[in-house]
């Protein structure tokens, strides 16, 4: 007999000015655990699919594409900060009607995430976290050379734009990853596209720019995690050459009751260890939604 695929639908909302696409699983019971899907860069909800097929008939799962990514579309005079970010993820939230949800944190979906779990702690029935970064000790020397750039830092824009080129994204994919053969290409191919979309590239150097504003919030962020201590699940690609392993053993730290399950792999650990990783967090989500 075949496991259940996921009937999964392609929406947009209208929030605040932007037009928020997002993928939503249709799972088969009404009152199926909810899990809120945060995205990294340079990616967007199309790097959750295997896992909303994998998952999605049992439980409902919501993936958006913030502003500046994927299918979401933002009037030109858009202000592209992780507050902003938030701010519209927020408002998504309210709009499709949500008060309760597990949330998965990935990438820039921890600084974003974070900043609605202090705003709305009785939304957050759990937290899932795959190289989602709030301690210091979680930044790599090469985080740290990123997220230290200014505007009028010699060569700052030429570095960013480096990191937004075909290679660069792909390296985001293989680097680190013992069996590069288990990445499709569509992945990287498909950022790469909406990297260049007109405007695109200019958004990411402004988010790159205000990623300071995430690590000056780490403090309050782990407070907000020992005075919450929601249920938490880590699962992290152990060779991230952004947010290496450290990271995820910190937050055992405020969090002792966190499980956390470590793997030989980069930063987009689901996509070689998929079959490793959902059986996981559906475990975690019937659990978290007692």
């Amino acid at each position: 007999m075949s496991a259940p695929i996921a009937r999964t639908v392609h929406r947009h909302l209208e929030v605040d000015g932007v037009r928020v696409f997002y993928r939503e699983s249709l799972p088969d019971r009404a009152d199926a655990p909810v899990l809120l899907l945060l995205h990294g860069f340079p990616s967007g909800s199309h790097q959750f699919r295997s896992l909303i097929d994998v998952l999605g008939s049992h439980y409902r799962l919501i993936a958006p594409d913030y502003p500046g990514f994927g299918h979401t579309e933002a009037p030109d005079d858009f202000t592209y900060s992780f507050d902003r970010l938030a701010d519209i993820t927020e408002s998504f939230v309210r709009r499709l009607g949500l008060d309760r949800f597990v949330m998965y944190v990935f990438d820039f979906g921890a600084p974003i995430g974070f900043r609605i779990a202090e705003r709305h702690p009785e939304w957050i029935a759990g937290l899932v976290v795959q190289n989602g970064n709030a301690y210091e000790e979680g930044l790599s020397d090469a985080a740290r050379g990123l997220i230290g750039l200014t505007p009028e830092s010699p060569g700052a824009q030429d570095a960013i734009q480096g990191i937004l080129t075909l290679a660069g994204t792909r390296s985001q994919y293989e680097t680190g990853v013992t069996s590069p053969e288990l990445i499709a290409p569509d992945g990287w191919t498909l950022d790469q596209h909406f990297l260049d979309l007109p405007g695109r590239k200019e958004a990411q150097q402004a988010l790159i720019f205000d990623y300071h504003s995430n690590v000056e919030r780490y403090d309050d962020w782990q407070a907000w995690l020992r005075r919450h201590t929601p249920p938490t699940l880590i699962t992290w690609g152990s060779n991230d050459p952004f947010f290496p392993e450290p990271g995820a053993r910190a937050y055992v730290r405020d969090l002792p009751d966190a499980e956390l399950h470590l793997f030989d792999t980069g930063h987009f650990a689901l996509e070689t260890h998929l079959p490793e990783i959902a059986p996981l967090i559906a475990d975690f989500l019937d659990r978290a939604w007692t």
